[in-house]
């Protein structure tokens, strides 16, 4: 049935949008309906992203053309969007951590507002929209003094005041709990039943077929599919999303551990504490073990130690007590030269900022870590023959997809950067290997990739801890799960006996005893 022009609240008309060497949108159609939940799923590149900056004013396409509830508009700034009543609550949140909720909120008004709302009928107003939408948070606190889950409800609570009537939201369950999960939906529902439109950006398919009435998939700046939620399945977004059958990774791992052959303990961590960069305890007391051919995941809200708990399992961080036990070797102390030849590889969850030299070659970055041993290096002199033989051998093993190897890693694109680093720590780690995010920013296709190099890591007998705030990564690919919060471990499950209700609140540090 057609789509009534007065049902509309958005719709995108042959959007075109190039940068330089590529085209990031190409004659996109897309239409929101008033009361519409529409989910805008693709891998990275795919140009999702790209629309919604265009419809909210960030860039202006090439060419095509924008209408608002039926009326052809010219949106040049953000702010023009706003008085359109379109919103967005982008995935890093834009608030100022030294003020207050209330304040935050008015600079996020217009100045027409601001010159119009004093701070007490603000103060109304955010309360009234809080009961409203369930989205009570008080007025007064100051943003840095609030979780995660609550600074969202602050820029939810931003867009509302202006008078959103269409809200884009970027990636935004991201950084939330299973629980805080529930209540974004909950309020997307009630925002949806009030006559408003969401469109949702999410990699998460499980999301998608419980949220959206709509979903319409991106590929390389193309419309390549729209499917009714009812008619949708994940097995059949995925493959929309890259273009190719996407195997179950879950029943590959349950089918897989009948041939993993677990060794004895190569990891013992006993009760370390670990300074975090603001003198506080950021890992205090923890204990735990991993053994070979054995993933070890540790889920918990971001914050919580886990990146400290890294780096001092990867000589990064010192120690201030407790011992940390590699094969019968104590490693508290060593130093990171020290812990690469005892065969600990390391993700870093910044591949830019910690796993590459963007500026160097793909050959060089794969060496980085070894670049003294005698496969490359004679007397001091580096063997660029040998070096270059290597880096062919390795792009080929690992489908790294690159002009040569003395292409400088910046040119590559997010999932192939990531290569390089996972090629380059698997060739280090013939004990432990330490991932911390190792899927953040890559899309479906290179994200399964990396999972698949983590599974035949534990697989060949290695140990594995695996650091991810994606919930369902963990559950998929762990072993045995820990849940950390303030620097502790909480609880450690099988991953047969997971209960996903209590590890969302042992991740905001609700215990059974509490419950």
């Amino acid at each position: 049935m057609p789509i009534k022009e007065t049902d509309l609240a958005v719709e995108l008309i042959g959007i075109t949008k190039y940068f330089p060497g590529t085209i990031a949108n190409h004659d996109v159609y897309l239409k929101i309906k008033k009361g519409e939940v529409v989910a805008l799923l693709g891998e990275n590149g795919a140009g999702k992203s790209t629309l919604m900056k265009i419809l909210y004013g960030m860039y202006q396409p090439d060419s095509g053309s924008i209408k608002v509830n039926g009326k052809d508009v010219k949106i040049r700034s953000p702010q023009d969007a706003m008085a359109l009543g379109i919103g967005m609550i982008h995935q890093h949140f834009t608030l100022v951590p030294v003020h207050t909720v209330v304040e935050n909120v008015l600079l996020g008004a217009g100045a027409e507002d601001k010159g119009r709302a004093s701070v007490s009928e603000a103060v109304k107003e955010i309360e009234r929209m809080g009961k409203a939408y369930d989205l009570e948070v008080d007025p007064f606190a100051f943003v840095r003094q609030l979780a995660v889950g609550m600074q969202q409800r602050v820029e939810i609570l931003k867009a509302l005041y202006r008078g959103a009537q269409t809200l884009i939201m970027d990636e935004p369950t991201a950084v939330l709990t299973p629980q805080n999960t529930e209540r974004l939906f909950s309020f997307i529902r009630d925002f949806r039943e009030a006559g408003h439109s969401v469109i949702f950006i999410t990699h998460k398919l499980n999301e998608v077929l419980d949220i959206a009435d709509r979903i319409v998939v991106l590929r390389s700046g193309n419309v390549v599919g729209e499917l009714l939620r009812s008619e949708a399945s994940e097995r059949e977004l995925a493959q929309m999303m890259v273009g190719r059958e996407v195997a179950d990774l879950s029943s590959e791992v349950k089918a897989q551990e009948k041939d993993v052959h677990k060794k004895e303990s190569i990891l013992r961590v006993e009760n370390i504490k670990v300074k975090g960069d603001r003198g506080h305890w950021a890992v205090d007391s923890l204990s735990m073990n991993i053994d070979g051919g054995e993933i070890f995941g540790i889920a918990g809200v971001s914050g919580n130690g886990q990146e400290e708990l890294a780096e001092a399992l990867c000589g990064l961080r010192a120690v201030s007590e407790g011992q940390i036990i590699l094969r019968d070797n104590s490693l508290v102390g060593k130093s990171v030269h020290d812990l690469i030849h005892e065969g600990i590889g390391y993700i870093p969850a910044d591949r830019h900022r910690e796993g590459l030299v963007l500026d160097m070659s793909v050959e060089e970055n794969l060496i980085l870590k070894r670049f003294s041993s005698s496969e490359f290096a004679s007397r001091g002199v580096l063997s660029e023959k040998n070096i270059q033989l290597y880096a062919q051998k390795i792009i080929e093993d690992y489908a790294i997809k690159t002009p040569s190897s003395v292409t400088k890693a910046k040119a590559l694109s997010g999932g192939n950067q990531q290569k390089i680093v996972i090629a380059r720590e698997l060739g280090i780690a013939s004990s432990l290997l330490v991932a911390v995010q190792p899927t953040r920013g890559l899309d479906l296709g290179a994200a399964d990739y990396v999972h698949r190099a983590l599974l035949n890591v534990r697989n060949e007998g290695q140990a594995v801890l695996l650091i991810s705030t994606e919930l369902s990564e963990v559950l998929t690919l762990s072993d045995r799960i820990g849940v950390m919060y303030r620097g502790r471990i909480l609880k450690v499950f099988r991953r047969e006996e997971a209960d996903i209700e209590e590890i969302g609140l042992l991740m905001v540090g609700v215990t059974h005893d509490e419950t």
